[in-house]
């Protein structure tokens, strides 16, 4: 199996409960039973990570620990910044649609000079040393006596996962005087953080091959010497979906992105992004890239080395397959992609708001995330200012949901994908996808996979449907309560499956994510006589469905004159049960009858001379996730049906 989910911020601490309104909690609006904290001082909660507890306590930091922190400004009035990304998203509103320029969204929304000349001013004043301001944050260093001094908590070391850390003792706060201006304070534990400085980006990685035989179009070839399954033989896997063949599945029709840009975020830079995308859309039938069609926004610098990102090269595929999947969607968008200069928060929180300071797209696609036990309330808070931001300016966030189901196997407890969690941005969800002779769209079911392999005599298949190996992410947060447009539409058994009070619940949307089912990707990789060149291969995860949804969402847009759609969730909501999605079911044939699909792989992914195994794929079966009729949790609403992209004509 080959998917596309380069991960972040491992080790990071446990939510606790936010509103749809981002700010509350840090901003010193008290909770029920929540810790008043030293009078004069106002509230950053959620500061205190939740796994630094007295149990897993080591004892105090050393006075003499350097700190790097940020410490996020709310603005002028954030209260108002939600409820007005709020309006201009929702269709039954009378704001819908009335943008504001990123000029516009600062003055109302950002922060003052007097907020960041208050901040900064009192910062200095405890110690620390101001490391860099933007309209976003101040960033600070200082030794750990500094930043208990500013925060009014102490550091104490915490054992977590078999490392330790060190984190507060109790919630940090501000003086009052910043109450309204401090949104919240990231960085006071290192669980881990960055260390910024210039890097050279690493050589690609080794080739990975597919092993045919394939199937051009669902069910184009099969082998009648194997094994049944589910009585018939099985077709062999796609060598991999073309934009052709996902365009005609989606209802694209004539449609092409024209006037539209998407921006895709990452981490890091393809140092052969540009020329890879133009060979392959050279290849595979794509249309050429214009002059100027892709561009990059990169930061001064990379951070390899020291960022804790395992695999820097491993992002350069996930680049590939979103810059070509929106443009395969999509020939006619223009593509920006905004590099973030390492895997971690505060880096790809920096190419986020690259993208809405200077409204560099409508359409943004992310294909990364980590687990909701990882997050922090202070980084879902920063995130979603961002989100909201973007709202207001008619932006619009996607995020992949993962490509582990329910994260039980992966984590040992069930749980959905961050920041595709937030209530502010289009969690996207993964299918299975047959597309038939004639680029004519056959079915879908939601992606879970089974694997069962080839017994030696050839005969049969061993320990047939096998285990559980990978599935489209989805359930219900415990964190962040159910926001408005799910109301009516998810169904209680699933919105309070983790209690009595009704949650947000993942993911919105659906579309192609199977590595069986995948897209063909083409990007420059070492080979096995260790010399770099172009090759391709079949690729899948909601690392796909995300950017394909962003380029369906792009056509959209076309359809309706160019008018940006925004934050779609209202919209896509408002569609539910109608002809403009495909309600995408684990049994599309039937009640009963499963579906699987052969595959060969080579015994070493990076040698095509190496022998193959077979193995039967079945789909439909994604951990404890399950694709039904109407509202599910394995792909939301469903998938771009055939009047999808023309149903915005008329809105």
């Amino acid at each position: 199996m080959r998917s596309s989910r380069p991960r972040l911020r491992t080790g990071m601490a446990v939510a606790a409960t936010l509103s749809m309104v981002t700010g509350a909690l840090a901003l010193g609006v008290q909770a029920a039973g929540a810790d008043t904290g030293p009078a004069g001082r106002s509230m950053l909660h959620g500061t205190k990570p939740m796994w630094a507890t007295a149990k897993a306590d080591k004892g105090t930091t050393a006075s003499s620990k350097e700190v790097s922190a940020r410490v996020y400004l709310a603005g002028r009035d954030a209260a108002g910044l939600a409820a007005y990304a709020k309006g201009v998203s929702d269709p039954s509103s009378a704001q819908y649609g009335k943008y504001l320029t990123p000029k516009q969204a600062k003055v109302r929304f950002g922060a003052t000079k007097q907020q960041i000349s208050d901040v900064t001013t009192w910062l200095e004043s405890t110690g620390l040393k101001v490391t860099g301001t933007t309209s976003h944050y101040v960033s600070v260093s200082g030794d750990a006596k500094a930043v208990e001094k500013a925060f009014s908590t102490r550091l104490h070391n915490y054992a977590k996962g078999g490392k330790t850390y060190h984190a507060p003792d109790s919630t940090a706060s501000v003086p009052e005087s910043l109450r309204g201006a401090v949104l919240t304070v990231t960085g006071l534990d290192n669980a881990p953080r960055v260390s910024h400085h210039a890097d050279t980006l690493p050589p690609p990685d080794p080739a990975f091959h597919n092993a045919g035989p394939f199937s051009t179009y669902y069910g184009s070839r099969t082998n009648k010497s194997l094994p049944n399954a589910y009585g018939s033989k099985a077709p062999y896997t796609i060598k991999g979906y073309t934009g052709k063949q996902l365009r005609a599945a989606y209802g694209a029709k004539n449609f092409t992105g024209k006037g539209v840009t998407v921006a895709i975020t990452d981490a890091f830079a393809s140092p052969t992004i540009a020329k890879d995308a133009a060979e392959y859309a050279k290849r595979n039938g794509g249309k050429r890239y214009k002059r100027g069609q892709f561009s990059q926004v990169l930061p001064d610098d990379f951070n390899v080395a020291s960022s804790g990102c395992p695999d820097p090269a491993g992002w350069y595929g996930e680049e590939s397959l979103d810059v070509e999947s929106v443009h395969a969607v999509a020939p006619d968008a223009n593509i920006t992609y905004v590099a973030g200069k390492s895997c971690q928060d505060d880096d790809l929180l920096d190419a986020l708001s690259k993208v809405v300071d200077s409204h560099l797209a409508d359409i943004v696609s992310n294909s990364w995330g980590d687990v909701e036990a990882n997050q922090t309330p202070a980084s879902q808070a920063a995130y979603d200012q961002v989100f909201q931001m973007g709202a207001v300016e008619g932006i619009g966030f996607y995020f992949s949901t993962g490509d582990n189901g329910d994260f039980q196997a992966a984590t040992g407890t069930k749980q959905v994908d961050t920041p595709a969690n937030s209530s502010w941005v289009t969690a996207v969800g993964g299918t299975s996808l047959a597309v038939g002779k004639g680029n004519k769209y056959k079915w879908e079911t939601g992606w879970g996979t089974l694997q069962a392999s080839l017994s030696k005599n050839g005969k049969n298949w061993t320990g047939f449907p096998g285990p559980f190996t990978s599935g489209a992410g989805g359930g219900t947060s415990t964190t962040v309560p159910q926001p408005f447009y799910q109301k009516g539409v998810v169904p209680g058994s699933l919105s309070k499956a983790n209690g009595t009070s009704p949650m947000r619940t993942l993911p919105d949307i659906s579309a192609v994510a199977d590595p069986n089912t995948g897209f063909l990707i083409g990007m420059t990789q070492e080979q096995k006589n260790g010399k770099d060149r172009y090759s391709e291969y079949r690729l899948g995860g909601t690392s796909l469905a995300s950017p394909v949804i962003a380029g369906i969402q792009a056509l959209a847009q076309q359809a309706r004159h160019g008018v940006p759609i925004g934050f779609a969730n209202p919209g896509i909501y408002q569609r539910y049960g109608t002809s403009a999605y495909h309600d995408v079911t684990d049994h599309p044939l039937g009640a009963g009858q499963d579906i699987a699909v052969v595959r060969n792989d080579y015994t070493d992914t990076q040698d095509p001379s190496s022998p193959t195994r077979t193995t039967i794929r079945t789909l439909g079966h994604d951990s404890s996730l399950s694709a039904t009729v109407g509202y599910d949790d394995v792909t939301g609403v469903g998938s771009p049906g055939s009047n999808y992209v023309t149903s915005y004509k008329t809105r």
